[in-house]
């Protein structure tokens, strides 16, 4: 009787944790390649808990994008930090992200304190390049304190730099697992919630005021025209009609100009043809009602 051996596999969820725009976002694009999540420099821009499939050899990484971690106010924001710190129970391991620009904050050090207790934690100082060196030495001390890192790691999510190097270590400790996705790098995120967050991003890009965390981007319905086309129907919640009338600008310009790169992103990203239609709905409570939230993969707590 001849046995034949099957390979081990291994695949494990990958939580991507740290404070408002610490670079995040532009980390999981640049490790799956491709846009993933959406960029902002205005803090507070990724709502949702994104996850993306990544193969390094025969180990599947499973990245979990979550919320910046920030004092909560509205409802919202409470949500946005209760998802970031969900993803920490689920993790196999867990990549805390510092802004080396910032240096070691006060939500580093309680941010560290809450998985000080947890295996397999990591931390990153990203965008290292913009730091001298000797700058760098008295964080990588301080942060030896605050948590027993597995490994400390100086990179650039922007540049490429020092990410591979990171994600040969993270593969590492995996734990021996079926594949839980197929074996291909890939975003785990609806098509609808995509498209949306492409059109959000679009509106932290053009409207430079508070009024992008007041606003709601939904997917509310996709067809293929008789042509070939994608035609997308999006619905954008404002609060009041003060914000609609930022939101259109005069003479519809300001929506034309969002939808217009909204649309060219998407068709890049999907390289299909496409025709945006957007809407601009005043909704003050769009805030309180569940499914704007778990349309973003969040919880809805009164």
């Amino acid at each position: 009787m001849v046995l034949y051996m099957t390979e081990k596999t291994y695949s494990g969820f990958i939580a991507i944790i740290g404070p408002t725009n610490a670079g995040k976002s532009t980390l999981l694009n640049q490790i799956m390649g491709r846009k993933v999540s959406i960029v902002s420099h205005k803090v507070q821009t990724t709502r949702t808990r994104l996850r993306a499939v990544k193969m390094v050899g025969e180990k599947q990484l499973i990245f979990v994008d979550t919320p910046g971690v920030f004092k909560p106010s509205r409802r919202l924001d409470r949500a946005m930090v209760a998802a970031a710190m969900d993803a920490i129970s689920d993790a196999d391991a867990i990549l805390l992200l510092v802004d080396a620009q910032k240096g070691i904050t006060e939500t580093i050090r309680t941010l560290s304190e809450k998985i000080a207790d947890r295996p397999n934690i990591f931390v990153a100082l990203n965008k290292v390049d913009a730091i001298a060196k000797p700058d760098l030495l008295p964080m990588v001390a301080e942060l030896t304190t605050l948590a027993p890192w597995r490994e400390i790691f100086m990179i650039s999510a922007l540049k490429d730099d020092g990410v591979t190097q990171m994600l040969s270590s993270l593969a590492a400790v995996m734990p021996e697992s079926p594949y839980l996705f197929d074996t291909v790098d890939a975003p785990d995120v609806p098509d609808e919630l995509y498209l949306s967050e492409l059109t959000r991003e679009k509106i932290y890009r053009y409207i430079h005021q508070e009024l992008p965390y007041h606003i709601n981007v939904v997917t509310e319905r996709v067809d293929v025209g008789d042509d070939g086309v994608l035609d997308i129907y999006q619905k954008i919640a404002v609060r009041n009609e003060g914000h609609k009338k930022i939101v259109v600008g005069r003479g519809g310009a300001q929506l034309k100009q969002i939808g217009t790169a909204a649309r060219r992103d998407i068709q890049d990203q999907w390289d299909v043809n496409a025709r945006l239609h957007l809407f601009v709905r005043v909704e003050p409570d769009w805030q309180d009602k569940a499914e704007n939230y778990t349309d973003q993969g969040l919880e809805f707590k009164k």
